[in-house]
């Protein structure tokens, strides 16, 4: 497998994002995989706020989340199945705006993998939306997929047998998420200026259709909900 990051202007607020992939990828290979970070997504949706004083932060960070939990430095939340700081709010290279999440960043990536598969002429390709999380006890970011299309994104290996022919039970590989994290690393995180990245030769399975919720796991069903049991709802 390889990650090809690729440098790009600065993209600006409601630019075409298709328009800019194709400005910088004049070519995309049968079976590549788009990377997109969710940032440029958000931009070209129009998703920005200006934010003069905390409790108008409040207020937006709360209208963000599913679940929003104040903390010593920053709000904990929820949204769109992830655990997450301030709601995904972005305040970095942001010229002065707070970057919100993308609208709904599996839809967008089908639009603009049914339009690469057109434009490009190809039969196979992925899309993967990309955005930095913090792992609990762990230093740094990584990233995550918020949204992919033309791949399955887990690998199930539940029902079959390992090495020495045991049958797994609960063994699955969340393959989109560590696809993030790998083009992520080549993307980098701060003046880079690398917002897309091609991989070609991944091991994964094309499909035309994806299940928006496998890489999920329900609350209720999450083995450390135990986390969060004493943690207080709050209304939007």
């Amino acid at each position: 497998m390889r990650v090809r990051p690729i440098k790009t202007r600065i993209f600006t607020e409601g630019e075409d994002l298709f328009a800019f992939i194709r400005a910088h990828v004049p070519n995309i290979q049968d079976g590549s995989i788009v990377v997109i970070t969710s940032k440029i997504v958000a931009l070209a949706e129009g998703r920005t706020a200006v934010v003069r004083d905390k409790k108008t932060k409040e207020l937006l960070i709360r209208s963000e989340s599913e679940l929003a939990i104040p903390t010593k430095w920053v709000w904990l939340t929820i949204r769109d199945g992830f655990v997450m700081p301030n709601a995904g709010i972005d305040e970095s290279n942001a010229d002065g705006k707070y970057i919100l999440l993308p609208k709904d960043s599996f839809a967008t990536a089908q639009a603009i993998r049914s339009r690469i598969l057109r434009q490009y002429k190809i039969k196979n390709a992925g899309v993967l939306i990309t955005d930095s999380r913090t792992m609990p006890l762990r230093a740094g970011v990584s990233a995550v997929a918020l949204g992919y299309a033309g791949f399955k994104g887990i690998r199930d290996y539940r029902g079959k047998p390992d090495l020495f022919g045991k049958k797994f039970v609960y063994s699955r590989t969340n393959v989109a998420d560590a696809l993030a994290a790998a083009a992520i690393v080549e993307m980098g995180e701060g003046s880079e200026q690398q917002p897309l990245a091609l991989i070609t030769n991944a091991p994964v399975e094309f499909a035309t259709r994806v299940k928006r919720g496998e890489t999920a796991i329900d609350l209720e069903d999450d083995m450390y909900r135990p986390l969060f049991r004493a943690a207080p709802r709050r209304k939007k």
